[in-house]
């Protein structure tokens, strides 16, 4: 009987279950450097905002502490967006003519509300409280990142689940004593894990139960 196909065949066969691997195998790699790059996860590209606040001067160089604006974030799931009337407890006398301070000098009047865009936001799938990670010892520049440094306000980390669960999953490495929670400029100190593992009894932390899918998936 006569051979259906040539010797070649076996090569041609070969080469094309090698260059589909190698296919697959750059598909994916792309794809994984896509779904971590900034423009799936927003993380350090400036929103645009009806007004350019920044961080860097009001926290960084006038130290104003962050309950001040977000107002409810110790006893809220949300940190709040500061209202109008919190921005002219200031700017009713600092530089209320300047350009810049216009749109809000405009929204005290008409009482209609300035419309921040949100830099961080969730999906609807993920609950997230502000209120526990603060009483837990979970400082602002954990998940904020240097917000005193930012002349314009972004994402600073990816919020991506990994991300959460590196804390979640050893919570000593991050968490800080409550009354430097606010403090911008704490850095860790060499002895963290050590601090933090203290931290987390003080904190009664159930650390195993941080890890179920109902912490965060309601």
């Amino acid at each position: 009987m006569a051979q259906v196909f040539r010797p070649s065949a076996n090569t041609l066969v070969r080469l094309a279950l090698v260059g589909g691997g190698i296919v697959a195998g750059v598909a994916i790699l792309m794809g994984s450097l896509l779904y971590r790059s900034p423009a799936l996860t927003q993380a350090g590209i400036h929103r645009e905002q009806p007004i350019p606040f920044s961080h860097q001067r009001h926290v960084g160089g006038n130290g104003i502490d962050c309950r001040f604006c977000h107002t409810s974030v110790e006893e809220s799931p949300f940190a709040g967006i500061p209202a109008t009337e919190t921005c002219m407890t200031c700017h009713s006398q600092v530089l209320p003519d300047a350009p810049l301070i216009q749109p809000v000098q405009e929204s005290w009047k008409t009482g209609e509300p300035i419309e921040w865009t949100r830099v961080y936001d969730l999906p609807d799938f993920v609950y997230f409280d502000h209120s526990v990670h603060v009483a837990k010892g979970v400082g602002c520049t954990t998940c904020h990142g240097a917000i005193d440094e930012m002349p314009l306000t972004n994402k600073a980390v990816t919020l991506h689940m990994q991300w959460c669960l590196d804390c979640h999953r050893a919570p000593e490495k991050y968490l800080r004593p409550k009354d430097k929670v606010f403090d911008v400029a704490w850095e860790a100190p060499a002895d963290q894990l050590e601090q933090g593992r203290r931290l987390v009894e003080e904190y009664d932390v159930a650390v195993g139960q941080l890890t179920n899918c109902s912490v965060c998936h309601r």
